[in-house]
């Protein structure tokens, strides 16, 4: 089969047994053009619950998976592939973070949403890149334990320097291996070009960007800035994607070593088994977690707006 038959294949079998695709803005092109709804785990989620489907996959990693059906549980909600983990979301245990709150017992835990749902279980509030600074600002808690990424914890606490933020040594291994000497070199490669980066980067690099922020915040300012050129210091899938939606622009990403691994293991014939029912799993979790993740959005929908 091609890429296009099989992709004709997905949107038939999609529509005829009423299922609603999922895609994270890191997943390939090819991927996202047979989507519903495209953006980032929590934005789907949310349209998740908003779909008429009862069937969802998730083309993305485990915890949005999770995630989904936390928000949505009388939905069935399949991950397209069952290896697809998070790095970042992976690298704190429960116990390891039960521990850290007991010799921190007058912090509010901010849990980023890369997390898996059991973890979220113990934590007061989980929050976005974008909406990060703004439930931190609203939380009563001066002093903060921000999880698991230090460099989004850092991009926060120069936001918000009347707040006291905590981190421990955790991050996210793709965004966290850019350099200074590879931001300096993109932006002498291209001096024309504006760079714009996420906070997930090392915050030497966050000072040297033109703008900071989420990955859906640096795909509408590409789109809506006059500028004509950009390096991209996310996942380099986005710049291939802007180039698709900005075709009168160009896009450099910052360094050829920001491909997550984790995201491009989903495949679109991956999409296509899931589709049939030859493949994917099925996201089942305990009522406890699903009780005790739900409070920690439920925080952030409140907080956050």
């Amino acid at each position: 089969m091609t890429i296009r038959e099989v992709q004709e294949e997905i949107l038939r079998l999609k529509k005829e047994k009423e299922i609603c695709i999922l895609a994270h803005s890191y997943q390939g092109q090819e991927i996202l053009e047979v989507a519903d709804y495209i953006g980032d785990s929590y934005g789907l989620s949310v349209e998740a619950g908003k779909a008429p489907q009862k069937t969802v996959i998730m083309c993305g990693v485990r915890f949005m998976a999770e995630t989904c059906k936390v928000l949505s549980p009388e939905k069935t909600v399949y991950l397209a592939n069952p290896a697809a983990g998070c790095p970042m979301a992976e690298q704190m245990s429960k116990a390891f973070i039960q521990k850290a709150k007991e010799e921190n017992p007058e912090c509010a835990v901010v849990a980023y949403i890369n997390t898996t749902a059991e973890l979220k279980t113990i934590c007061d509030v989980c929050v976005t890149s974008s909406s990060a600074v703004k439930i931190c600002r609203n939380l009563k808690s001066k002093d903060i334990l921000f999880i698991p990424d230090q460099n989004l914890a850092q991009f926060v606490a120069r936001e918000l320097p009347e707040k006291h933020i905590r981190y421990l040594d955790g991050c996210c291994p793709f965004h966290a291996r850019v350099s200074v000497a590879e931001a300096k070199a993109a932006k002498a490669a291209h001096p024309s070009a504006l760079l714009l980066v996420h906070p997930e980067c090392p915050p030497e690099v966050s000072a040297l960007a033109d703008y900071v922020g989420s990955t859906t915040g640096i795909m509408d300012f590409a789109a809506k800035s006059d500028a004509r050129e950009f390096i991209i210091g996310t996942e380099t899938s986005i710049a291939e994607h802007l180039q698709f939606s900005c075709p009168d622009k160009w896009f450099y990403p910052l360094s050829d070593r920001l491909m997550c691994g984790s995201m491009k293991i989903s495949t679109l014939m991956d999409v296509y088994h899931c589709v049939k029912g030859t493949g994917g799993e099925e996201i089942t979790l305990p009522d406890s977690v699903m009780t005790g993740a739900r409070h920690c959005i439920d925080e952030m929908i409140r907080l956050g707006g």
